[in-house]
């Protein structure tokens, strides 16, 4: 059982629906993404070619690369239109930058990561959290800014023609390197320590399904952001966010979408490991 599901009820609404659907199209794109750049990123590996005829050849991986890069550039801009659409309809607009349900990092934040060494130690106790933890603030960020990096580098490599007519020949082999190199730092970031803090850890082991169902427990609320908990109780909320049970075809394909991700990223991290190391 996931760990969002454990413990005691009602249901919670924790993400809409936009949320979970941009959330699922980054894990489909960015393995995909992953998937087809690795093969060119470490050519000389041995698995590398066997995985290039895996995919169909350079014109089908090429193919799905840029598929997945235009899902890429979608889910982004959509990500942008909510957030201006929840700005305009916000009541309190500051509220979007600065506050307990805010995504932007804040002083609390820094005595979380404070805290969380000193719990580690033994020398305190576990930090509580608001609507983000800043674990998953920096994953909201780190996501954010890939995307921009490697996207807008991504789309001086895919149309050389058009961007040549106005940008210097040197830009092209500057987009190259960081292309690669940040789409490989992302790559070891997303598949060991998201992975590692969202699914793996004991208390979330062996999966945590909230970002796929939208809902959790309330026990898992108050476990893992008693902060919201607390204030949505405050302010009567808890009544507004009660939400049925995922159904058993909502909690079947957000297993099968979680440990396929899962399974998917394990294996890419493990090839580029033994690529790093032959």
């Amino acid at each position: 059982m996931a760990v969002s599901d454990q413990g005691q009820g009602p249901y919670l609404t924790r993400f809409g629906p936009i949320e979970r659907t941009i959330h699922a199209l980054v894990i489909i794109s960015f393995l995909g993404l992953v998937a087809t750049g690795i093969p060119l990123r470490f050519a000389y590996a041995p698995w590398a070619a066997p995985f290039m005829r895996f995919l169909g050849g350079p014109g089908s991986a090429g193919f799905i690369h840029r598929v997945c890069a235009a899902i890429t550039f979608g889910y982004f801009f959509i990500h942008l239109a909510a957030v201006t659409r929840q700005l305009i309809r916000a009541d309190d607009k500051m509220s979007i930058f600065w506050g307990p349900r805010s995504m932007v990092p804040q002083p609390k934040d820094i005595r979380d990561v404070v805290g969380m060494f000193k719990w580690f130690l033994g020398l305190g106790p576990h930090p509580k959290f608001d609507r983000f933890s800043y674990m998953e603030k920096f994953d909201y960020w780190a996501v954010f800014w890939g995307v921009a990096i490697i996207g807008g580098s991504g789309l001086l490599l895919w149309f050389p023609t058009f961007f040549a007519r106005f940008l210097p020949g040197w830009l092209f082999n500057v987009a190259t390197i960081v292309h690669g190199d940040e789409a490989l730092l992302a790559l070891g970031f997303i598949f060991t320590i998201h992975f590692f803090n969202v699914h793996l850890r004991p208390e979330k082991f062996p999966i945590d399904l909230v970002i796929f169902t939208g809902r959790a427990t309330a026990a898992y609320f108050e476990e893992e952001h008693p902060l919201e908990y607390e204030r949505n109780q405050r302010e009567d909320r808890l009544g507004q966010l009660q939400a049925t049970a995922p159904s058993r075809a909502t909690y079947l394909w957000s297993m099968t979408l979680g440990f396929a991700a899962l399974a998917v990223g394990v294996v890419l991290v493990l090839l580029v490991i033994y690529a790093l190391l032959s």
